[in-house]
């Protein structure tokens, strides 16, 4: 039987109830393919013998769930944390320890269909209606189908620990999950730079700098709209949409209503206001005109793809050997961070940043012999006088 916990006096009792477990799995509910600014709207709870699901939004802050979500002698296990954890900590500061995540689990393992739906499957036989998988978790009341689905996400969650974690252990591979648990904690928002957001749109870097300030204008002006309306920016007009008017520049709502995708009702409503934003980003001085961050220079390096690729095949064949998607063995960007490391030893390759240990344990040794025909690049003593120390 599943509680629905919709008042501080239930929540509280509830709470109390299961204070003395040491394993609890949560999952949480939001709502960003609806709204502009996310938030929790449904938290779901699970030992081994009670299940709840919590309403936040009738209820104060429950500070002692965040207390038992926090006591590192509590194993909180999460099917996909990241979101979770950044809601978890935006909503509430909440900083959870002592994790165990099902989908880090799956991958460590090999298995390739990681959700939670094709986990259930393939351990328990039990299929999820995935229905309500685009639900708008704001809205109240919510159905009873609704809340069956999301008493699903828990339910089955500790269950389905207890045989990652055997698997785990049989293929030696704990140690790899807890390393990656531990790099869990403390996983948190990151805010992304004032007024930089309309830079990370996919297809931003095909645009030309006037075209770039016209797109920041008409995307300041839809978020503007969406956080009035708190409705997800999507919602309100697509990415490639905008993407189009700051290549077009509109002039007239005719030209704007030319464009394919611009909805109907935004044209007649605030079809003006596009326009406006269209001519302030004309008006932009060129001096002012928006660009993209410069990335990080390297040392031209003749031998560095060569590099990259040696590494890769030695990553290639580790995949192989442990029946590894090579991905999650280890990252492009990881290689490249050690090819320009140079390491000469294992220990060496301990300080690159990223790089676990069991990945070292793993492919460290054919890491470092892949690397070790080339020599290190030669630098020349730095004076005082150099302008690069400026």
């Amino acid at each position: 039987m599943v509680k629905y916990l919709d008042t501080n006096a239930t929540v509280a009792a509830f709470i109390e109830s299961i204070s003395h477990v040491t394993e609890l799995a949560i999952d949480t509910e939001g709502a960003s393919f609806h709204k502009f600014v996310d938030r929790i709207y449904l938290i779901q709870l699970s030992t081994r013998q009670q299940h709840a699901i919590v309403d936040p939004l009738a209820i104060d802050a429950p500070a002692a769930l965040g207390r038992l979500l926090e006591d590192p002698k509590v194993e909180v296990v999460f099917h996909d944390a990241d979101y979770d954890l950044r809601l978890l900590h935006q909503d509430y500061g909440w900083q959870v320890s002592n994790m165990f995540d099902t989908r880090i689990a799956a991958q460590l393992l090999g298995i390739t269909a990681f959700g939670l739906a094709a986990l259930l499957e393939r351990n328990f036989g039990l299929k999820l209606d995935k229905k309500h998988q685009r639900a708008d978790w704001s809205m109240r009341p919510l159905t009873p189908g609704m809340l069956d689905y999301a008493a699903q996400d828990t339910m089955h969650l500790l269950g389905l620990k207890d045989g990652l974690k055997q698997e785990l252990e049989k293929k030696g591979r704990w140690a790899w999950a807890k390393e990656e648990f531990v790099r869990l904690e403390g996983t948190r928002w990151d805010p992304n730079e004032p007024g930089g957001a309309f830079l990370k749109l996919k297809g931003a870097r095909d645009l030309t700098r006037r075209e770039l300030a016209l797109l920041r204008e008409l995307v300041n002006w839809r978020d503007s709209v969406a956080l009035q309306l708190d409705r997800a920016t999507f919602r309100v007009v697509a990415n490639e949409v905008l993407l189009e008017a700051a290549h077009a520049a509109p002039n007239t709502l005719e030209a704007l209503g030319a464009i394919k995708g611009m909805p109907r009702g935004i044209l007649d409503r605030a079809g003006r206001d596009v326009l406006a934003a269209v001519q302030r980003g004309l008006d932009v001085p060129e001096a002012d005109l928006p660009k993209f961050p410069r990335a990080t220079r390297f040392d031209k390096d003749p031998d560095f793809d060569t590099k990259v690729g040696k590494l890769k095949s030695v990553r290639d064949g580790a995949a192989k050997r442990l029946e590894l998607d090579p991905g999650v063995l280890c990252s492009r960007e990881r290689m490249e961070a050690i090819a320009r490391a140079l390491p000469r030893s294992l220990e060496e390759l301990a300080p690159i940043p990223g790089l676990r240990k069991w990945q070292i344990a793993e492919m460290g040794d054919g890491f470092v012999k892949a690397l070790s025909e080339f020599k290190p690049k030669k630098t020349l003593p730095q004076t005082s006088e150099s302008p690069y120390l400026n």
